[in-house]
């Protein structure tokens, strides 16, 4: 269980301080997949940043299974059982894909397990494989190669942000395919952060955040009437919401 308590994080702007991250508190339960979603510069991306440890907070916990990492590093923080991948991944000039995974599982990995990590987002494995994970790659090439190393480790709670950022529509159906079977097992948790539609009906409970606080949160059925009112009340998962011909379909007999 990972339990954020009053986090709150500021910097200088122009001369005074600006707080991006202003007393916020939530959880993410064993095997539950929050995502937190808002508008553009509102905290969403600076929160994932103080969970992972790329930025410092200024004050607040946070505690993974009790543990707390607020004084530990990235690396402590991965090895405590954190999965990040970024909003714009990085380049790793002279490290091919190969040796990226390896790297990322923290154990030899056959070929074959490589391809069906990178096959499991969208990507025609073979290919990539020798390539080095640099600049030479386009950034929706670099954004699921990034989600492929998060994959290699079993992880306690995995931090996606903006996973759909870059990718192509193919890609991001196998994504998010991904994500319904990681939330099937119940083993690990994750957080999303996301405007996509699609993965904010994916979650067990959905956070609003702007202007560094949390405006809202509340589980999916009482969340999806106030982000989509064209549902009509209808908060249903069933594989046919959202269909060309307008129906739901779900128990509810509703239609969008």
């Amino acid at each position: 269980m990972l339990e954020v308590k009053h986090l709150s994080y500021q910097v200088m702007e122009n001369g005074s301080m600006r707080r991006l991250v202003d007393d916020v508190s939530f959880c993410v339960n064993d095997g539950e997949m929050l995502v937190i979603t808002g508008p553009n510069g509102g905290g969403k991306s600076t929160i994932a940043k103080l969970l992972m440890g790329i930025e410092k907070a200024d004050s607040g916990e946070i505690l993974l299974d009790g543990q707390e990492l607020l004084a530990m590093n990235v690396d402590e923080r991965a090895k405590a059982g954190i999965g990040y991948a970024f909003q714009q991944p990085p380049a790793f000039k002279g490290m091919t894909v190969e040796r990226l995974l390896n790297l990322a599982a923290g154990e030899p990995l056959s070929e074959a397990a490589c391809c069906e990590l990178l096959s499991s987002v969208g990507m025609c494995a073979r290919e990539y494989l020798k390539r080095e994970a640099d600049a030479t790659l386009s950034g929706g090439e670099r954004k699921r190669i990034e989600i492929a190393t998060v994959l290699a480790r079993s992880h306690k709670i995995c931090v996606f942000d903006e996973p759909e950022a870059g990718i192509d529509l193919w890609s991001f159906s196998m994504l998010v395919d991904q994500f319904e079977r990681i939330h099937e097992k119940k083993q690990e948790s994750l957080l999303l952060i996301s405007h996509q539609e699609r993965i904010i009906r994916m979650a067990d409970r959905i956070l609003v955040v702007n202007d560094g606080r949390i405006q809202e949160s509340g589980s999916r059925e009482e969340m999806l009437p106030k982000l989509f009112p064209e549902d009509s009340g209808c908060a249903c998962r069933n594989e046919n919401a959202g269909r060309e011909d307008g129906n739901c379909e779900c128990e509810n007999g509703c239609s969008r």
